[in-house]
């Protein structure tokens, strides 16, 4: 099989708007699902952070790195026969300048799928929990990188600092990324489907963009005793896909107005898939 390159994924994405994996990328059989694939999957999924960690204090890590980095969750996926498909992103390329993306959030394979997406559009900061960010080594990393942390303990004090922090990022020509639903769910769940992002496009005066992910290859491991150690990443299941869609953009109003339009264009794009929806 031939080895998907950044560059020609992102040439494919720009030209056509969507990438889909090409047989001659991908193994010619899928793997089976179970420990070998699970355990090779994951170490390529995962090298993202030792290598941030390792590259940031030798003063070498950019954006760039970041996006080449996180590619590994494409050709991780390829390299076990799953297809990764991406469509709508001529949405995002009609925009000019900044934007909020609003993205479901299934497991961990999205947090790196998308920054070498994204990052083709332009720079953009994302917010993630704050444990993240004290991980050993990782904490300059990630600030450099653009990620704004926090917690659960203060939520009224995140809130104002998001907005703050995320107004000011806007204005200097950086996207945002936030994940409404907070922590990793199945299910896309009007009650836990938070309005913070369409607060900060409102305050920023930028449109919000869509994005829905079906990321149920590696779900998040919820029972027995590897979910303490590693409870991002649960067993490989290679019958599926990863797919990413983008929709078209909602344009700045009132917050109220594009939270709702963002939870109906995604609630939609769940029900095309097949997936639960909730309210």
């Amino acid at each position: 099989m031939r080895k998907t390159t950044l560059e020609d994924f992102r040439r494919e994405l720009l030209s056509t708007g969507g990438y889909t994996t090409s047989d001659a990328n991908r193994a010619p059989v899928r793997a089976a699902p179970g420990p070998l694939a699970t355990f090779g999957f994951s170490l390529r999924v995962s090298r993202v952070f030792p290598l941030c960690a390792l590259y940031e204090p030798l003063g070498l890590l950019d954006t760039d790195k970041w996006a080449h980095f996180c590619f590994s969750a494409v050709t991780g996926a390829e390299r076990l026969g799953m297809r990764v498909v991406l469509d709508g992103w001529k949405n995002r390329q009609a925009i000019e300048g900044p934007v909020v993306y609003l993205c479901n959030h299934m497991s961990t394979v999205e947090t790196i799928l998308l920054p070498p997406v994204l990052l083709t559009y332009g720079p953009f900061n994302i917010v993630a929990k704050q444990s993240l960010a004290h991980l050993p080594f990782l904490e300059k990393a990630a600030a450099h990188m653009g990620m704004v942390p926090i917690g659960r303990k203060s939520p009224r004090e995140d809130l104002v600092n998001l907005l703050r922090v995320g107004v000011e990022r806007i204005k200097a020509g950086s996207s945002f990324l936030i994940f409404p639903q907070g922590t990793r769910q199945k299910t896309l769940d009007r009650a836990v489907f938070s309005s913070i992002g369409a607060k900060l496009a409102e305050r920023a005066g930028c449109p919000i963009v869509p994005v829905v992910v079906d990321t149920r290859c590696q779900p998040t491991r919820e029972k027995g005793i590897l979910s303490k150690i590693f409870k991002d990443f649960g067993t490989v299941d290679t019958s599926y896909d990863i797919r990413c869609s983008c929709g078209p953009a909602i344009p700045c109003g009132k917050a109220r107005e594009m939270h709702e339009a963002t939870f109906a264009w995604m609630a939609g794009k769940f029900r095309e898939w097949g997936l639960p929806v909730n309210g």
